[in-house]
């Protein structure tokens, strides 16, 4: 290897390593001492909720709540996205205490992939033990319509992108085990909520692409082709800290349109916002009646 060769190999191992020290464990836990400290009767929370577009009605439902905006939160950005609040809340949901956060951060909007999964650590070192995510997600499977919830039963990361790629923390495991990166037990508590409230809810593969463009209709072909029921630019990357954590994962997609190709209508964020509005009675009781039955 030349000189050069090697300050630029020097160069890669100082800004993996500044990026797991700005987005790791230690920073995870004094973003949670901040948060802490603007939240002093939250109790241990039972889950971390994150909340995907249009899907921030679920925040009026919490009670006591105490909001905390991104940019208040140390290591957090502010939020740039139509139809997230961008704000961290603590309170009770159906009872039970929680932390939830009112939208994330894509890495299409420029954030490292270690970005997009540190909120998890902070939910992490809140106390959080389950985390419930949700996003707004196109139908692949043909049989779906825009409206359907979704339980993720499975992911495809075609981000090319892993938010724990870089130096290991202590404690955590260097390869994480991902045969069963959403729980089915949880998953098997959701469809009994979901049964006794007359919610009709489906199972499927969730596939995380990078964005921000939409997919043409050779890709949904492809991904049809690889198994994904759905398709969306969030989730795999807080999923994959999650569980390198050894936290537990439900998730849940909203189907907010047919993805090109399937449908004639072109695709726009509106059209996501709009359905997610439709729907959020149902996926605010689905996901409030989950948390009500949480294991303590």
């Amino acid at each position: 290897m030349t000189a050069t060769g090697e300050s630029r190999g020097v160069a890669r191992n100082h800004d993996a390593e500044a990026r797991g020290a700005e987005y790791g464990p230690d920073a995870a836990s004094r973003a949670a001492a901040a948060v802490r400290g603007r939240m002093p009767e939250l109790a241990t929370p039972v889950a971390g909720v994150i909340l995907g577009s249009g899907l921030g009605g679920l925040a009026g439902r919490i009670e006591d709540a105490t909001r905390v905006p991104f940019g208040e939160v140390p290591g957090f950005p502010a939020a740039t996205v139509v139809g997230h609040a961008g704000a961290l809340i603590g309170g009770r949901l159906g009872g039970r205490p929680v932390v939830a956060l009112a939208g994330r951060f894509h890495m299409y909007e420029g954030h490292d992939a270690a970005l997009a999964g540190f909120p998890v650590r902070v939910l992490h070192a809140l106390g959080a033990r389950t985390l419930v995510v949700s996003n707004a997600a196109g139908g692949i499977r043909r049989t779906m319509s825009p409206g359907d919830l979704m339980r993720i039963d499975d992911h495809v990361n075609l981000m090319f992108r892993n938010p724990l790629a870089g130096p290991s923390n202590e404690g955590e495991p260097r390869f994480p085990d991902m045969s069963s990166p959403y729980d089915r037990k949880l998953g098997e508590l959701l469809h009994e909520v979901a049964r006794e409230s007359g919610i009709p809810l489906l199972d499927g593969v969730y596939c995380g692409l990078l964005g921000p463009t939409y997919e043409t209709p050779a890709e949904v072909r492809m991904l049809d082709r690889l198994g994904a029921d759905a398709v969306g630019m969030s989730t795999v990357p807080e999923v994959m800290v999650a569980r390198a954590l050894g936290m537990r994962v439900v998730g849940i997609s909203c189907i907010t349109n047919l993805a090109c190709g399937i449908s004639a209508t072109k695709l726009d964020h509106a059209e996501v916002l709009e359905t997610t509005t439709r729907v959020g009675r149902r996926f605010e009781q689905l996901v409030e009646g989950l948390v009500a039955r949480l294991p303590a």
